[in-house]
């Protein structure tokens, strides 16, 4: 099976191209803006006439697009996120080669979500900032295009690689300073949201998993239960074998609450800050994950203590 991955260099698409590399059956090629891509190509810049002639000369079967960005404003999000899934979508309508999409999105697409609930791919959407916009505006193409697709919306990724702007990056990171510093405390912010973890890896095995299998439309891609932030920090100081104490910044969640690994200070009373939950899902978030089971035949295996065992090796590496 001849598979184009899209953005292989990205934090999901790493482990994505090693799932894939592990398969003797798939043949991979790697398109990306990096050097060390099989093709050089920027999604957000290029036509989808030069993209179609090259679908055309490699004739993949499976699509996966791990491309995208998770930071920057609303223009820049829209062209890496939206307007780059339009130009792979309108390539390969243009193509012969007939392959079969798998577009990575995100769960940043539904937004806020009712405490105690379970979010099910039937869930009406609605993104409370840019970057789920964006994510939508391009499942909203993939849905529409009329090809062989489907989406995945992966909750919140985790495990080796964690980006260091992520919460968990950011708590791992400021661990390691108070480690590093001899702190006896560490005081902490934003840790009352709740999120569903999914470790990398096992995001990486539901991808295979997509490309392999008919089905089409949108799939969630989560654990299935949600984790407070502060119970995952107190998982990362065992890990850690941090002894010192963790203390949580009070307050409700809120415009002038301190975030993750940023001591509050008198400025931080004055200081507002843009979105209280910067990925737009308010305070909880879980997937309800069945439809990957029943039509991917998949189910995570990694928990979160080894997922953040695998973080807090990274980031003691840097003391």
């Amino acid at each position: 099976m001849r598979v184009l991955l899209i953005g292989a260099n990205g934090y999901l698409g790493r482990f994505v191209a090693d799932r894939l590399l592990a398969d003797p059956a798939v043949q991979l090629t790697a398109l990306g803006r990096g050097d060390d891509a099989d093709v050089r190509f920027d999604l957000a810049s290029g036509s989808p006439g030069a993209l179609t002639r090259f679908l055309d000369a490699v004739h993949p079967g499976v699509v996966i697009n791990c491309a995208g960005a998770t930071r920057g404003g609303a223009r820049e999000l829209t062209r890496h996120n939206t307007v780059a899934v339009a130009t792979v979508c309108e390539a390969l309508r243009r193509s012969g080669c007939g392959a079969r999409l798998v577009q990575i999105g995100c769960g940043a697409e539904y937004g806020p979500s009712q405490p105690g609930s379970s979010t099910a791919e039937d869930a009406v959407p609605r993104p409370g900032g840019p970057y789920g916009v964006s994510k939508l505006a391009a499942t909203e193409l993939v849905l529409g295009s009329g090809l062989d697709a489907v989406v995945l919306r992966v909750f919140s990724p985790a495990g080796p690689g964690t980006p260091a702007g992520s919460p968990l990056g950011r708590l791992a990171e400021a661990m390691r300073r108070a480690m590093q510093s001899g702190d006896g405390e560490l005081k902490l912010g934003g840790l009352g949201a709740q999120r569903d973890f999914v470790d990398v890896r096992d995001v990486a095995r539901a991808v295979h998993a997509a490309s392999l299998s008919a089905a089409q439309g949108i799939i969630n891609i989560g654990s299935g239960r949600a984790v407070r932030l502060r119970d995952a920090a107190a998982v990362l100081a065992r890990v850690a074998g941090y002894a010192g104490a963790l203390h949580e910044l009070d307050g409700p969640p809120g415009p002038l609450r301190a975030t993750i690994g940023h001591p509050r200070t008198d400025s931080d009373h004055a200081a507002p800050v843009a979105y209280p939950y910067p990925d737009g899902c308010g305070s909880w978030q879980q997937a309800d994950v069945r439809t990957a089971r029943d039509r991917l035949g998949w189910r995570p295996r990694i928990n979160l203590e080894e997922s953040l065992a695998d973080i807090w090796m990274e980031a003691a590496c840097r003391i």
